[in-house]
């Protein structure tokens, strides 16, 4: 990915160009179909994605808790408190998505720490607010 392609996922609205460039090359724009699942609950987490085009609806259970667009993300919670994935995430619409692994994450901390206490930042106000 370009880094400039980045800019406009408000994730990392808050990264310098030097971070989002070490971000754009351990990242991945995936097109993803409707009805494809992208997060099953109960695997282990090895990714988190960011929403660029598209939709999907988050289910726990039989229960519908959330819809996501542009702009939002998930899976950060399950790499980064190393737990297995607590909804399930299935295309509504066709979609295009940023994905980073665990392990590109991993890799990225030690050299831009920066981005990986963005990342840090965002899932802690998450668990805070009780949507992980």
């Amino acid at each position: 990915m370009d880094e400039s392609e980045l800019k406009s996922a408000a994730l990392f609205a808050g990264l310098g160009k030097k971070e989002r460039r070490a971000l754009a090359a351990r990242t991945d724009r995936i097109r993803v179909s409707e009805g494809e699942q992208l997060a099953r609950e109960g695997d282990f987490a090895y990714e988190f994605f960011v929403i660029e085009d598209g939709t999907a609806k988050v289910t726990h259970g039989e229960d519908h808790v959330a819809d996501l667009g542009p702009g939002d993300f998930f899976g950060e919670i399950g790499i980064l408190e190393h737990k297995r994935r607590g909804a399930t995430v299935t295309a509504t619409s066709s979609m295009k998505v940023i994905v980073m692994t665990e392990q590109a994450l991993r890799s990225l901390s030690r050299e831009e720490p920066a981005v990986a206490q963005r990342l840090e930042q965002v899932c802690e106000e998450r668990l805070a607010a009780g949507r992980g």
